[in-house]
């Protein structure tokens, strides 16, 4: 069996029916659909040409991928989705309106978090708390606010996530009976000890000692790992003497996704021969047990 527990649909001019076709052809049974919310204060230009028309606000801001694009696929494709959702946390309403969504529309997932919050501030523990009650994991877009610029000082990152590994850790420690799913570059940069060091956004190379997720993983077993998109398989493929201890170290909470199309993810695991135990754990073993498959819209 295999499970993309990271994916979105009505984006990359592709719709819900391609979305089915392409998961048949590269044998996935099961995807994680999760919203990307763009609020009108965190508009981004970059995704107008890149979702649906439909969602296009009056004031010329766009909402991306609401909750409405997984509620209609669902619909349409009954038993190969598990719907997600996250709210903006900065709404007064946002718990509310995540526990509706688990309720009237079998959301599961608390994902993908994408705001310009910090992991820590109260609202966002507030949510986290109350989507460990209800048993649903958190999938978690994080982007540092700041890089290096290459002059000795650090450049503004506008398109920042979540705020950096400290954030997280204290998020971690705040709800640690909430799964979090780490994910996307700001995450995965911190595989590796010179973190801070590194202006890239997806920096190659190898892994050097004592980076920060090592510890976090090693500490907080509610800490588990989205290798979906350039940014994990980066962080797999840049040292190849580091990725195959880190996966057999913590395959019991390394989720397969994909994020965006196609299948390097999957050719790149394949590669590594990995052993079968590990390899059905990372394919669908986890993600079966964060959401068992009778959660998958019928």
């Amino acid at each position: 069996m295999k499970i993309d527990s990271h994916q979105h649909v009505f984006w990359l001019g592709r719709d819900d029916r391609w979305l089915i076709g392409e998961m048949d052809e590269l044998g996935i049974d099961v995807a994680w659909l999760l919203t990307w919310y763009l609020s009108p204060q965190e508009n981004d230009p970059s995704y107008h040409r890149n979702t649906s028309p439909v969602h296009a606000r009056a004031d010329g801001t766009h909402a991306a991928m609401p909750l409405v694009d997984v509620v209609t696929a669902c619909r349409r494709y009954p038993g190969r989705f598990i719907p997600g959702y996250c709210p903006d946390p900065t709404l007064p309403s946002a718990l509310q309106l995540f526990e509706s969504a688990y309720h009237i529309h079998g959301v599961r997932v608390c994902g993908e978090w994408s705001y310009r919050t910090l992991l820590d501030d109260p609202r966002s523990i507030e949510l986290f708390r109350k989507v460990g009650e209800l048993n649903c994991p958190v999938v978690l877009h994080m982007d540092v606010p700041y890089l290096p610029d290459g002059k000795g000082g650090r450049g503004y990152q506008w398109r920042w996530y979540g705020g950096t590994v400290e954030n997280l850790e204290r998020a971690l420690q705040a709800c640690p009976e909430t799964i979090f799913i780490g994910h996307s570059p700001g995450f995965w940069r911190e595989i590796s000890g010179d973190a801070d060091a590194r202006p890239e956004t997806y920096p190659d190379g190898p892994v050097t000692p004592n980076g920060r997720l090592i510890r976090l993983f090693n500490e907080y077993p509610n800490l588990w790992g989205d290798l979906s998109a350039g940014s994990g398989l980066n962080a797999m493929q840049r040292d190849l003497d580091h990725a195959m201890p880190f996966i057999g170290k913590n395959a019991d909470r390394l989720l397969f996704g994909r994020d965006q199309y196609g299948n390097d993810l999957d050719t790149f695991l394949q590669s590594l021969n990995l052993p079968d135990d590990i390899a059905e754990k990372v394919y669908s073993g986890n993600a079966l047990k964060l959401i068992p498959m009778e959660c998958a819209q019928s």
